[in-house]
């Protein structure tokens, strides 16, 4: 996955800058960011804190953990039931 130039603090700053009034296009040529990336930050970040923004990126983090785990767990029961479908 493509690392962001920005982190969370500095998208939650510039999400906050156009609340303050200033139009996204404006906040594109300053920033040097798409109106699209804006705009899916604004559906992502919208009204969060820096600290929302980071207990987020940790439960996604966790959340594919435990989606890997699942997964590892699912593979091992069908091996399992295939193996005792078998005749020996």
């Amino acid at each position: 996955m493509k690392r962001s130039r920005f982190s969370e603090a500095q998208i939650i700053g510039i999400l906050k800058e156009h609340q303050a009034g200033m139009s996204a296009p404006d906040l594109g040529r300053k920033h040097g960011i798409s109106d699209t990336t804006f705009y899916n930050w604004r559906r992502k970040y919208g009204g969060m804190e820096v600290a929302d923004a980071k207990r987020l990126k940790a439960l996604e983090a966790e959340n594919a953990t435990l989606k890997k785990m699942l997964a590892e767990q699912m593979m091992g029961v069908a091996t399992l039931k295939e193996m005792l479908g078998k005749n020996f």
